[in-house]
């Protein structure tokens, strides 16, 4: 973009000012609001409240978990056998999808109308390109 000798330097600083902020504020938003649904889903698995771990999970990963179970998502995501996932160390988000690292967990979340929602848990990262995690939960 281009600015002529009306809008000035000042004016330019401004509007250069406003457009970053309002970038970054969206961001945190995104970020914190995927990491506190990550640390909720890790602290309801913790504490064995695997019913409320499900209702943490997105609808196509709940149903995967009862169907691959053959038993309902509690029972499901109980044998799982999900590591507990420590504190979360980082998060990286790219529109509503969000990559969560935890000290022993790798989840993935998506941010639905009611929320953030995690996809995938349990994740592991793998050498190869066509596969880059491997998940114990994920949706189908």
């Amino acid at each position: 973009m281009r600015w002529t000798t009306r809008t000035g330097p000042r004016a330019s600083g401004v509007l250069l000012a406003v457009l970053l902020l309002g970038g970054c504020g969206a961001s945190a938003a995104r970020e914190d609001g995927a990491t506190e649904a990550g640390r909720r889903f890790a602290a309801a698995l913790a504490a064995g409240d695997y019913r409320a771990g499900c209702a943490l999970l997105a609808p196509e990963t709940r149903e995967q978990v009862e169907e691959d179970g053959r038993t309902p998502c509690a029972l499901g995501l109980r044998e799982a056998g999900l590591p507990p996932a420590g504190l979360a160390r980082g998060v990286d988000v790219y529109g509503r999808e969000a990559l969560l690292r935890m000290t022993a967990d790798t989840l993935f979340l998506s941010q639905f109308d009611a929320g953030w929602l995690v996809t995938a848990a349990g994740c592991e990262e793998q050498a190869t390109e066509d596969e880059p995690y491997r998940c114990a939960v994920k949706g189908g």
